[in-house]
């Protein structure tokens, strides 16, 4: 594990020492759970970006599926005609 040095503001600091205190953990602990914590958001909103251009690009591209198909299809949710997913044409 290696370390890193991270200057906190004043008042951070102190929540972070109640925090530390009533969870009975370590100041660091806390630190490199919140981190995690915001990798793990930060990647998969990267994702979902991707997943949205690439969704436009296929727009743009005229890879859609018509309005009233994507209706019919969630308004069969539940029957017991449900319907299958409409396909890209």
């Amino acid at each position: 594990m290696s370390v890193t040095t991270v200057r906190l503001q004043n008042d951070t600091e102190q929540r972070l020492e109640i925090i530390a205190n009533k969870l009975q953990r370590s100041k660091g602990w806390i630190i490199n759970q919140a981190l995690v914590e915001y990798l793990e958001k930060q990647q998969l909103e990267q994702e979902r970006w991707q997943q949205t251009l690439e969704a436009m690009e296929s727009a743009a591209q005229g890879r859609v599926v018509a309005g009233e198909e994507v209706h019919e299809w969630l308004n069969s949710w539940g029957s017991k005609n449900e319907l299958e997913a409409p396909k890209v044409k």
